[in-house]
C-alpha cells in the first residue's frame, strides 16, 4: 500500500471515529425533548371503564373508614396506636346515621371513630351485633352532611361471572376501588359460635385487611354483599374473597337497629364436632346433649351417654333435606325460622325415627370440643 493510500485510509478512519464520537451529541441536540411534549387525545373511555368510574363516584361518598379502640381512650384517625386499634370499612344504611359493618371490626371495642369520604371525623356508638352473621350496626353522631344510603340489590339472582366491585380502606388506605367477577356462589363461611353463613358470595375482586365491612356492588352500583373475609395464609389478597349476601344483610340489619341483636334460630342441642363425626364414619350431626328446657329436650332427643360413651341420636335429615354437618342443619333451621317447627330424621343405632322440634331463639356459641350450640 502506497503512502497516499495509507493516508487516505487513515483520514477515513478518523472521519468514522469523529462521527461515532459526536453522534450522541448531535442526536441529543436534534431529538432531545427539552420542552413538554404535546398531549395526545385519548378518545372515549371503554364501556367497562365508564361503568367502574360511575359506580365509584356514586357509591364512595357513602363508604366510611372505621377505627375502634379496645381501651377507654378515644381513637384517633390522625395518629392511631396500631397496637391497640382495629380498622375496617362500613357504609351508610339510612338517614338516621346507621352504618353497617362486620361484627369482627367493632366487637370488643370501647370507643369508635369514623371518617367520612368528605374527610369529616365523627364519633360512633354500637347499635347492635350479630356475631353469627358477622354483621354489626353502628350509629354516627354529629354528622354535618350525611351521605345518601347505598342502593340495595338482591343476592338471589346473582350469576357467576358477572362484575363485582369492592370499595373499602385496605391497610388503612381510604377509598380504594377494586373490581373483578363473582367467581362462585353458595359458599359457606364459618363465623363465631361454630355457626356458618350459607349462600356466601365468592369474588376475585381484591379484598385485603381493612376492606372488612365494606360493600360489594354490582355494575349498577347496588349493594349485593358485605365483604367479610379473605382466604389467604398470609392475610393478603390471593384472589379469593367472601361477602355476606345482601339478602341476609337486609333481613338482619333492621333487627339490629330495632333490638340490638338478631334472633339465632336453634333447637337447643350441643352438637359434636364434625372432626369427631368423620373419625367415627358418621354423616350427620351428633347430639352430644340437649339443653335443659329446650325444644330438643322436650322432644326427647338423646345425647351421648356420659357413663358408657354410647352415641345418642344423630341428626341425618331436616325437613326432608340431608344433613351432613352442622351447616346443613343450621341452614334448615334458619329457613324454618323462630316459632316454627322442623322435622328431624334421627338415627340411633340401626334405627331411624322422625321427630318434630320447635325452632326457638338460642344463644349461639362454640364449645370446647369444636362443635357448637344450635
Amino acid at each position: 500500500m502506497g503512502a497516499r493510500s495509507f493516508r487516505y485510509v487513515m483520514v477515513l478512519l478518523l472521519i468514522v471515529l469523529i462521527s461515532v464520537t459526536i453522534r450522541p451529541y448531535i442526536e441529543y441536540q436534534l431529538y432531545a425533548a427539552t420542552t413538554p411534549r404535546q398531549v395526545e387525545a385519548r378518545g372515549s373511555l371503554a364501556d367497562y371503564e365508564k361503568s367502574a368510574i360511575e359506580v365509584f363516584e356514586r357509591v364512595s361518598p357513602s363508604v366510611v373508614h372505621i377505627v375502634g379502640r379496645g381501651g377507654g381512650n378515644e381513637p384517633s384517625l390522625s395518629a392511631p396506636d396500631e397496637a391497640e386499634i382495629r380498622t375496617g370499612t362500613g357504609f351508610v344504611w339510612d338517614q338516621a346515621g346507621n352504618v353497617v359493618t362486620n361484627d369482627h371490626v367493632v366487637e370488643g371495642t370501647k370507643a369508635l371513630a369514623v371518617r367520612l369520604a368528605s374527610g369529616e371525623a365523627v364519633k360512633a356508638t354500637i347499635v347492635g351485633l350479630a356475631p353469627h352473621y358477622d354483621l354489626a350496626v353502628i350509629r354516627l353522631s354529629g354528622v354535618h352532611d350525611l351521605p345518601q344510603p347505598i342502593a340495595v340489590g338482591s343476592s338471589a339472582d346473582l350469576k357467576v361471572g358477572q362484575a363485582a366491585f369492592a370499595i373499602g380502606n385496605p391497610f388503612g388506605l381510604d377509598q380504594s376501588l377494586t373490581n373483578g367477577i363473582i367467581s362462585s356462589l353458595k359458599r359457606r363461611l364459618p363465623t363465631s359460635g361454630g355457626r356458618e353463613i350459607g349462600n356466601v358470595i365468592q369474588t376475585d375482586a381484591a379484598i385485603n385487611p381493612g376492606n372488612s365491612g365494606g360493600p360489594l356492588l354490582d355494575s349498577a352500583g347496588r349493594l349485593i354483599g358485605v365483604n367479610t373475609a379473605i382466604f389467604s395464609p398470609s392475610g393478603s389478597n390471593a384472589g379469593i374473597g367472601f361477602a355476606i349476601p345482601v339478602d341476609v344483610v337486609n333481613r338482619a340489619v333492621p333487627e339490629l337497629i330495632r333490638n340490638g341483636r338478631v334472633p339465632a334460630p336453634g333447637i337447643g342441642i350441643v352438637a359434636g364436632s364434625e372432626t369427631i363425626a368423620i373419625r367415627l364414619g358418621i354423616e350427620g350431626v351428633i347430639v352430644v346433649r340437649t339443653i335443659p328446657g329446650s325444644p330438643a329436650a322436650h322432644a326427647g332427643l338423646r345425647g351421648v351417654d356420659t357413663k358408657t360413651g354410647e352415641l345418642g341420636d344423630v341428626i341425618v335429615a331436616a325437613n326432608g333435606q340431608p344433613v351432613r354437618g352442622l351447616a346443613d342443619l343450621a341452614e334448615q333451621v334458619e329457613q324454618a325460622g323462630v316459632g316454627k317447627t322442623i322435622e328431624l330424621t334421627l338415627q340411633h343405632g340401626g334405627n331411624r325415627t322422625s321427630k318434630k322440634v320447635e325452632v326457638t331463639d338460642v344463644e349461639i356459641r362454640a364449645t370446647s370440643s369444636g362443635g357448637g350450640i344450635l
